[in-house]
């Protein structure tokens, strides 16, 4: 069996760009050489993400995960077991807004591209159907655009 866990947290308010690519290259390397998959969405500020391995190592990452002073009040949505994974590569989802008129283009693009994914991706289980509805919720309020 698998295991699954999915939790949402808030990014500090100086997390800059460099600190999202640090977080995505230490990801990377702990997540192969754990045997974990998953995917992790950061859009407007938060943190959304969904795991998936064995209990021990979700656990393990996810104190590690706890810990990280680069984001706040880290609440565990969900957990439980599945039979196959539903993300056998781990990705990151990531939004980045500049203030100009022609990102209201692309990020209507990112949110039906989401949007899709979300309804194309087999939920095998509770967590990753709560994981999806998290992230709709999320990417369905409009950008804070000046």
């Amino acid at each position: 069996m698998i295991h699954t866990l999915t939790y949402e947290s808030r990014a500090i308010k100086e997390l800059t760009v460099l600190d999202i690519e640090a977080i995505l290259e230490t990801a990377r390397t702990f997540n192969d050489q754990n045997d974990i998959t998953g995917c992790l969405i950061f859009y407007k500020r938060r943190f959304i993400q969904i795991l998936e391995g064995d209990k021990e190592s979700i656990y393990n990452l996810f104190d590690i995960i706890k810990q990280d002073k680069r984001h706040k009040n880290v609440y565990l949505l969900s957990e439980g077991e599945t039979g196959e994974r539903n993300f056998p590569n781990w990705g990151m989802v990531y939004y980045p807004l500049e203030e100009n008129e022609t990102n209201r283009n692309e990020y209507e693009q990112f949110k039906r591209n989401l949007l899709l994914l979300a309804d194309l991706t087999v939920h095998s289980n509770r967590t990753s159907i709560l994981f999806w509805k998290r992230m709709k919720l999320l990417i369905t309020a409009p950008p804070d655009i000046s």
